[in-house]
């Protein structure tokens, strides 16, 4: 079985640089208010102006983040400054706490309900700052990342819909975000800081860890038996998967083959529990027990599932060498790279149907924007190319 890693690395790379970062450098950039419009059509026309936290803080740290590991490109970190400075002056309460959206001028839309607007803004200016040097920027990162971990045992605080005491559930998404966290801002914490968090939040994605079908559920109780309801039965495939390169990437740092090959066991359930068999793709969500999902979107194929998905094998295959990992990374990047990429006005579709047909024409919105496609084009580029270094760089047999 043959493996053109320097082939692969080139259609990454060349992907990233020549069709999906000039869309959103041509596209995005509000150059009168500051910030990014993210809600933009199959031709890269904005159909709506607000600005929502997520896609605002991603996209400053997706053009630091490669002005700092590609190249010291100019004009990168001027987009990059164009989000940093209007979410500095914007983005946050006066507790610091970031709002989950604003207008176009900046005007806060809707409160700070849960802590992953932190987590962005917190990735996006640590790159920042590591790219600027600029003590503000800095200490905002830092700011932000205190406020995390105070608010990470009660994410949303008192907008929590949940009554307490009655169903106390943990959700996945906290302690797996924190993980990549941690790790972006490695060069400003101390190391016993990081080991810490890093293994508390280990510990805390595994108590979400189902031994018998070694899956990860969405949400765990926070104590006594799991709810046999659709909150605790609910697994999101492509969710899981992502989670497990994050962790590997904390286990790769201290060279924990054995979490390794927990996570490798783990993506190799959650893709064979979560592909569809029929069409191909990957399931949204799904109930463990085979129920119908609560969520009608629940056969739908997004982007970021299948990105992340190659990431995860990409880089399981890095760290182990397992040829399960490779066949199905072959699997998922033919699906992926035949259905997502929209060859006439470049970027990628987000939001697919089951068959794999085009469900919503957009290439950015709500919660798709420069950040889950860059990101894992870069991370699988860095990955084939040390692949491509370590066996050749034309062909490589895999065990």
């Amino acid at each position: 079985m043959g493996a053109d890693f320097a082939g692969l690395a080139k259609l990454y790379r060349d992907t990233l640089f020549n069709d999906v970062i000039p869309f959103w450098e041509k596209h995005s950039v509000d150059r009168e208010a500051g910030g990014y419009f993210s809600c933009l059509d199959r031709e890269g026309n904005v159909f709506d102006t607000d600005k929502f936290m997520w896609m605002q803080c991603r996209q400053v740290w997706t053009f630091s983040m490669l002005y700092n590991e590609v190249e010291k490109n100019e004009q990168w970190l001027k987009i990059a400054k164009n989000g940093a400075d209007f979410l500095a002056k914007h983005g946050m309460d006066e507790g610091g706490n970031w709002y989950f959206s604003l207008d176009r001028h900046g005007n806060p839309l809707i409160v700070p309900y849960n802590i992953y607007s932190d987590c962005d803004a917190c990735i996006a200016y640590s790159q920042y700052a590591k790219a600027t040097g600029d003590k503000k920027m800095r200490e905002i990162a830092l700011n932000t990342f205190r406020n995390i971990m105070r608010r990470k045992d009660d994410p949303k605080g008192k907008w929590s819909k949940g009554i307490a005491g009655t169903r106390d559930l943990r959700e996945l998404g906290p302690a797996v975000t924190l993980i990549i966290t941690t790790l972006d801002l490695e060069w400003m914490l101390d190391e016993k800081e990081l080991n810490d968090i890093l293994d508390m939040c280990i510990k805390e994605v595994f108590e979400a860890h189902n031994p018998e079908r070694n899956l990860l559920y969405e949400w765990t109780p926070k104590s006594g038996e799991r709810p046999d309801c659709f909150d605790g039965r609910l697994i999101l495939p492509g969710h899981g998967i992502e989670g497990m390169w994050y962790v590997m990437s904390a286990a790769g740092r201290r060279g924990d083959k054995e979490l390794i090959k927990k996570c490798t066991d783990i993506i190799l359930s959650e893709i064979e529990f979560g592909w569809d068999k029929e069409f191909g793709g990957i399931y949204y969500f799904l109930d463990i027990k085979g129920h119908p999902p609560l969520q009608l979107e629940w056969d739908r194929k997004l982007w970021w599932v299948h990105l992340e998905t190659l990431v995860s094998f990409a880089m399981g295959y890095l760290l182990t060498g397992r040829k399960e990992l490779w066949e199905w990374f072959e699997k998922v990047h033919e699906w992926t790279w035949s259905h997502f990429p929209d060859p006439e006005y470049g970027e990628w579709w987000g939001y697919l149907d089951r068959q794999g047909r085009v469900f919503l024409p957009i290439k950015g919105g709500k919660f798709k924007g420069c950040f889950h496609l860059p990101r894992a084009l870069h991370k699988c580029r860095k990955i084939f190319t040390e692949l491509a270094d370590k066996h050749g760089r034309r062909y490589s047999t895999c065990p």
